[in-house]
C-alpha cells in the first residue's frame, strides 16, 4: 500500500527476488510466487513489484515491503500476506512506509512493549463492555442511573 498517495493494492504475494541490499527484520526470507489468478486480477502490482520493486523485508505477519527509488523520494508499498487491512502493519514498518525513517526500525521489542495487534473494531473479537447489547445488555446498577419521573410519584 502506498500510504503517501492513498493507493491500495490487492492482497498478493510477489515473486520479486530479494535484492542484496534488502534490510529489515526478516531480510533473509524469500518472496513467494504470485498465483495466476492474482496476476490476472492485478497485473500492475505484479509488474511493478517484479520489475521495479526492491524487496526490503517482511514482518511477523508475513507482509512483504517493497521500495522503488525515484524522485523526489522513493515509492514504498506493502503486499499483504492475508486480508488487505492496513491495521496489520506494525509500527516499525508504518514509520518506514510513511518516510519517517530511512530503514525499518529494529523488530526486537523492548521489555515494556506489547506485541502489535490489528484493529478489531467491527469484528466479533472487538471489545464490548459488560452492558453492551451483544453481551446481554445488563450491567450493574450505578448511583447516577436515571429514573424517569411519573406524575403518580407525587
Amino acid at each position: 500500500m502506498d500510504h503517501s498517495r492513498g493507493f491500495t493494492y490487492i492482497t498478493a504475494m510477489s515473486n520479486a527476488a530479494q535484492s542484496p541490499a534488502a534490510t529489515g527484520p526478516a531480510s533473509t526470507a524469500k518472496a513467494k510466487p504470485l498465483g495466476l489468478k492474482r496476476l490476472i486480477l492485478n497485473p500492475g502490482l505484479f509488474f511493478l513489484t517484479t520489475f521495479k520493486g526492491r524487496f526490503i523485508g517482511r514482518d511477523e505477519a508475513g507482509n512483504q515491503y517493497f521500495e522503488r527509488p525515484g524522485k523526489p523520494r522513493a515509492r514504498r508499498w506493502v503486499v499483504y500476506a492475508g486480508v488487505q487491512d492496513p491495521s496489520v502493519v506494525p509500527p516499525q514498518w508504518h514509520a518506514w512506509l510513511h518516510h519517517l525513517t530511512d530503514a525499518p526500525l529494529a523488530a526486537a521489542p523492548r521489555a515494556w512493549q506489547r506485541p502489535h495487534k490489528p484493529n478489531l473494531t467491527g469484528t466479533p473479537a472487538s471489545y464490548r463492555p459488560a452492558g453492551h447489547d451483544y453481551m446481554g445488555g445488563k450491567r450493574a446498577a450505578a448511583s447516577a442511573d436515571y429514573e424517569s419521573w411519573t406524575p403518580d410519584q407525587g
